[in-house]
C-alpha cells in the first residue's frame, strides 16, 4: 500500500504564532497562522487542504463509480466546503459540503445522484473522515529549547 505524507511546522504560541505544511512530493508548500484558520488572513489552513483532499477524492470515486456503471465521464467538477466551530471539546471540523458538477453523456439526474451518494460514502477520504482510520503517535521527542 502506498503512504502519503505531508509535513506541519509550527513557531510560537497559538494567536502569534506562525507555521508551514508542506508536501513530501514538492507540489505546495504554505503558510498558515491563526488567523487563516479562524478568520480572514493570508496563507491556507488544515481544513482547506481537507477540503481540497476530499473534492479531488469524492470526484476520482464519482468518476470510477461512473465508468463502472457503464457512463463514461467527461469531466466532474467538485467542491468541498469544510466548516471549523467550536463544539463542546474546543473546536472542530462542524460540517462538510460536496457539490458537484459532472459533463457524462447518456446519464439521467436520478442515477447521477445514486452515483454520487455512492461515490461521498465510498471514497477513501469520506471514509477517514468518517472515523475511519487508526491514528497512532509515534517517534516522539523533545527538542532543545
Amino acid at each position: 500500500m502506498k503512504t502519503s505524507e505531508a509535513r506541519a511546522e509550527w513557531h510560537g504560541p497559538l494567536k502569534d504564532g506562525q507555521g508551514v505544511m508542506t508536501l513530501a512530493s514538492g507540489k505546495f508548500d504554505g503558510a498558515y497562522s491563526f488567523t487563516s484558520r479562524f478568520e480572514a488572513g493570508a496563507g491556507t489552513n488544515p481544513e482547506e487542504l481537507i477540503a481540497a483532499a476530499h473534492a479531488g477524492c469524492f470526484s476520482m470515486a464519482l468518476a470510477h463509480g461512473l465508468s463502472s456503471a457503464g457512463f463514461e465521464p467527461k469531466r466532474i467538477a467538485t467542491i468541498a466546503r469544510v466548516t471549523i466551530g467550536k463544539d463542546e471539546g474546543g473546536f472542530a471540523i462542524t460540517d462538510i459540503a460536496l457539490s458537484t458538477e459532472g459533463a457524462v453523456p447518456g446519464i439521467d439526474d436520478e442515477t447521477f445522484r445514486q452515483q454520487a451518494e455512492t461515490a461521498k460514502h465510498g471514497c477513501p477520504v469520506s471514509k477517514a473522515l468518517a472515523g475511519g482510520p487508526r491514528i497512532s503517535l509515534t517517534d516522539m521527542k523533545l527538542a532543545g529549547g
